[in-house]
């Protein structure tokens, strides 16, 4: 649906976009914003993809810029002017930067031409990544009101289809929905109290490169190496690892070296490739919409590919169990803001739009709390809008001259010792005068025959001298508060918002577990249902309707079947023979058929007359 998709947006329309995960919804925004005069303004909350498009148009030729918190300034002044007076195609912007005085006031200077809003079920707070700042985002259309709006995302239910619009303020309701459908992946669900065997003979059995899922950094690698004990070439990866590591391992699942990548869900945003054949599950997602998007990195050529999750009872005791540890008790999350604020020095009314390097481990024990507690009470504090977590990746050092080339040449005549060096600088990198460019001191050392603590010493006294702005490399962790340091008296977390996130996160997990439990409905069918796709057919692939398709009866047959026999069994026992008179014009032998399926897949239980009832607990 990309050109009907494209062609709203040109006609000035405010449009949602959803398209499933592989869909191709950057396209919707980039090519309407190519073909028209002036800047695309893409609100996104996620930086190491806002880094990586930006760098992919880059090399193609298009000049992009990013804001994100936790850049320095210098960077942000360069990008907004560059936006303002640079000819450039498209900006990308974090959503908690929108609600920066500085940036609303050079809103005005920019010619928008689009506001493109990616990952558009942030929004919504029946959403399952609800993030309060893009509730801001409407307000930056007061600036720029003959500027439509394009929302994309992958994963919204019918409710959250409708909050996105209104939050958005859309004139008018326009809805661009491409069906959920994967025909060419194939779901398959599998209680097993020995996922490693069972999982073991899947890698055997499918061919190809793959992802597998797991609920904690420990069984990453747990994982990995019993992988390569079986000569099945893998490797790990999660948040927690150094980010040059990370990149590294990425890049060698990407290009082919390794064959499966066994990750916590910090894996796969933003990923593209297209010959995933398999992505598996050990455990449960934390939400329907989470699993369809990671499933959903398999198989994006269009070829066969499968999506298997194994799962167990104790998964679902642990799953709750972890859902009560995310939610601290708001004194908890209150006394940890506190101990933020004493970490770092902050007095009140300052550090708005701050960074600092975290360590979790070296904060919870200066102030005795659980590394886990404080995670999950850091990303409630996130999700109020008041300190962004980042986790730490891979950026290069970055460098900006200030002055402009008259200014150097006559720093350059004044200050020979520089001279050298400076040109080895203009030598190897472009665009230093213009924009903030990437650079690695051990090729400038190499090139310039210096030793890397020369090179860095020289960086160091050009940034003191404000020729350039150096900004050396950081890879750990960080805390950016998007709001000033406020007394703990006057840190509002809603008890309300509170409450119903808890109760959100809770039904979105029973409808994982009714997802898995359920032996009678086609996986694929109840993953559109919930969705809204109501229409869907059989898949007739996965292992529901493998099962089915054993039986040798047709969808229509099966559903008489069942349609006749399940509301009498509802109210009370009958023998075969009362259930077989109950369902007319079908074959005998079909009707027992369907009463040993239900059995079988405990739908129903049989006494020891031969007496059956429908199993109460079970309502699908």
């Amino acid at each position: 649906m990309q050109e009907e998709i494209i062609q709203s947006v040109l006609d000035g329309h405010d449009t949602l976009a959803l398209l499933p995960t592989g869909g191709g919804k950057s396209i919707c925004f980039q090519v309407p914003a190519m073909a028209s005069e002036g800047l695309c303004l893409v609100v996104t909350p996620l930086i190491a993809l806002m880094k990586d498009q930006v760098e992919n148009l880059k090399r193609r030729g298009i000049k992009a810029a990013a804001v994100y918190s936790g850049m320095h300034r210098n960077e942000i002044e360069v990008a907004l002017s560059n936006c303002m007076y640079g000819d450039y195609k498209f900006l990308y912007i974090s959503p908690e930067r929108l609600q920066n005085a500085a940036f609303r006031e050079n809103l005005g200077n920019m010619k928008i031409n689009l506001i493109a809003v990616d990952e558009a079920h942030c929004i919504s707070q029946w959403g399952y990544d609800f993030r309060p700042p893009y509730l801001k985002i409407a307000e930056i259309r007061e600036f720029i009101p003959e500027t439509p709006i394009l929302a994309l995302t992958a994963t919204a239910t019918p409710p959250v289809v409708d909050d996105i619009q209104e939050k958005l303020g859309f004139k008018s309701q326009r809805v661009f929905q491409k069906s959920f459908e994967r025909k060419n992946l194939i779901y398959v669900v599998l209680n097993e109290e020995n996922k490693q065997a069972r999982l073991l003979r899947i890698m055997k059995k499918v061919k190809g490169i793959g992802i597998i899922y797991v609920r904690n950094r420990r069984k990453t690698k747990e994982v990995s190496d019993f992988l390569n004990k079986n000569k099945i070439r893998s490797d790990f990866y999660h948040a927690g690892l150094d980010p040059l590591i990370r990149a590294r391992k990425q890049s060698a699942w990407m290009d082919g070296e390794i064959r499966i990548i066994v990750a916590t869900n910090a894996f796969g945003m933003g990923i593209d490739k297209p010959n995933v054949r398999l992505v598996v599950h050990l455990g449960l997602a934390d939400s329907l919409e989470a699993y369809f998007q990671e499933a959903g990195r398999a198989g994006r050529d269009g070829k066969k590919s499968y999506a298997i999750l194994l799962w167990e009872e104790a998964d679902v005791r642990n799953a709750r169990v972890t859902i009560s540890k995310s939610f601290p008790e708001l004194p908890v999350i209150r006394k940890i803001y506190q101990s933020l604020a004493n970490y770092y020095q902050l007095p009140e009314g300052s550090g708005k739009n701050q960074s600092y390097d975290f360590e979790i481990t070296h904060f919870s024990n200066t102030f005795n709390f659980s590394a886990v507690i404080v995670y999950n009470a850091l990303k409630l504090l996130e999700k109020e809008g008041y300190i962004v977590l980042n986790d730490g990746f891979a950026s290069p050092s970055r460098v900006h001259f200030q002055v402009n080339k008259e200014e150097l040449y006559r720093f350059q005549i004044k200050n020979i010792s520089f001279d050298k060096f400076i040109k080895a600088m203009l030598r190897s990198y472009s665009g230093l005068f213009t924009d903030f460019v990437n650079i690695y001191e051990n090729e400038l050392a190499r090139r310039t025959g210096l030793t890397h603590d020369e090179t860095l010493k020289y960086l160091n006294e050009l940034n003191q001298l404000e020729i350039i702005t150096y900004l050396p490399r950081k890879d750990k962790p960080q805390i950016i508060f998007s709001e000033s340091r406020l007394d703990i008296g006057t840190l509002i977390l809603s008890d309300v918002h509170y409450r119903d996130r808890k109760k959100a996160v809770s039904e979105r997990l029973n409808a994982v577990i009714n997802y898995v439990s359920s032996l009678t409905k086609c996986r694929s069918q109840q993953l559109l249902e919930y969705f809204g796709e109501r229409d869907s057919k059989r898949c007739g692939r996965c292992d529901v309707c493998v099962e089915r398709n054993k039986m040798e009866l047709s969808e229509l047959e099966f559903d008489i079947v069942l349609s006749k026999i399940k509301p009498v069994l509802l109210e009370k026992t009958c023998t075969v023979q009362e259930l077989v008179a109950v369902v007319e014009n079908v074959n005998e032998d079909k009707v027992i058929k369907v009463i040993q399926w239900l059995l079988d897949n405990e739908k129903i239980d049989k006494d020891r007359k031969y007496n059956f009832s429908w199993r109460k607990k079970v309502q699908d």
